[in-house]
């Protein structure tokens, strides 16, 4: 939608939040925070950011907990007004993002969602649920599936590990467990799990630099492999990166000499890109897709094309994952003729594969990534 020009090999598919869940779970992608009291209405009215496909309006960390009334009432206000427009013929709803709301706590959910309309839940997808945890997350998701009911509607919860409970290690593995449980219960309901980095790294007085991933520090790595450990085995959930705080908004793409260069050359030999605090979001992506995540939490504008384009699947990658979804079992060379695709250890990984497709796309090489998101708007 940003950069209509662009041929895909496969288009990606259209999905809103009615959209099946084993498809939609892939899509949020570059997922943008912003303050609960920003009014984003006219943005959407007007389309201003194509490239964005799901928002959450944040009650908790991006917001003082003396607005957080003001929050609710503009979050309200804002839902209504997109139906409204939508209803009118004045809105395509093609381009009405996924809407999400982070909420603070289990109390102040229950009392956003005691003045929730039935018009205004047509356009919220779902809950945000911070520092989650196998205490708290009873309460949130029993209260979730009660709005279900009430409105007969679809709202589905993220669920964000970000607790401090999780970080440290004698209580992580019984944490995790607990989480794990209440996922599977409520697992209709579950859309995506999200992770926290920024609030892992507080715990131990560290923050990554600019040239430096997340996956860096140590015990936040450590961290992020036990949650995809209890939480991604046999593809159970779909798990979201977290952050990257650095933006540097570039004035001009120009990339006149990538197109004979692989991406990865760049970014994971430090050979210049776009600019540090862009290249740096990009080294983390790739390792992000590295170890199993989809797609990521930003906080600034300028983050949401790149993450998207990043979440693209090459032609090879979709050939494979085809094969090997359509092939019963055994070993067969792989559509490059460069690798060897064994059916069954392969499947999971081919599942993720073909659905982050379904989402982003199918292009052509890694020079499509460039392409892709090597657009003035």
């Amino acid at each position: 939608m940003y950069n209509p020009e662009f041929k895909f090999v496969v288009e990606p598919e259209h999905f809103d939040k009615y959209t099946d869940r084993e498809l939609l779970q892939y899509c949020p992608g570059a997922t943008m925070y912003m303050p609960g009291f920003k009014d984003f209405t006219p943005k959407i009215l007007d389309h201003s950011m194509p490239g964005l496909t799901t928002m959450v309006l944040c009650f908790e960390d991006a917001c003082p907990e003396d607005r957080v009334p003001e929050a609710m009432e503009n979050v309200h206000h804002l839902l209504s007004t997109v139906a409204d427009a939508v209803d009118s013929g004045e809105l395509d709803p093609d381009y009405v993002p996924l809407i999400f709301v982070r909420v603070r706590n289990v109390r102040q959910f229950k009392e956003f969602g005691d003045n929730l309309t039935k018009k205004e839940v047509r356009f919220l997808c779902g809950v945000n649920f911070p520092k989650f945890n196998m205490y708290n997350g009873e309460g949130y998701f029993s209260y979730l599936q009660e709005l279900n009911e009430r409105f007969d509607e679809i709202l589905y919860g993220m669920p964000i590990i970000e607790d401090a409970e999780v970080i440290y290690k004698e209580s992580r593995i019984p944490q995790l467990l607990g989480i794990k449980r209440i996922l599977d219960k409520y697992k209709p309901l579950v859309l995506q799990v999200r992770v926290g980095g920024t609030d892992f790294s507080s715990v131990f007085g560290v923050r990554r630099g600019v040239d430096y991933s997340l996956y860096d520090i140590l015990t936040v790595r450590e961290c992020l492999s036990d949650i995809i450990n209890v939480c991604g085995r046999n593809n159970d959930y779909v798990i979201s990166g977290p952050v990257w705080e650095y933006f540097r908004a570039p004035k001009e793409l120009m990339f006149e000499d990538l197109q004979h260069y692989g991406i990865e050359d760049y970014l994971m030999r430090r050979q210049p890109l776009v600019n540090g605090e862009i290249d740096g979001l990009l080294r983390e992506v790739l390792l992000d897709k590295a170890n199993g995540f989809v797609g990521r939490t930003v906080i600034h504008p300028t983050h949401v094309k790149f993450v998207n384009a990043l979440m693209a699947v090459t032609r090879e990658e979709y050939d494979d994952a085809c094969q090997i979804l359509e092939t019963d079992g055994g070993v067969v060379k792989g559509s490059g003729g460069n690798k060897m695709n064994e059916i069954k250890p392969h499947t999971n990984w081919a599942k993720k594969v073909y659905n982050r497709a379904r989402a982003f796309g199918v292009i052509k090489n890694e020079s499509g990534f460039v392409k892709l998101f090597a657009v003035n708007e």
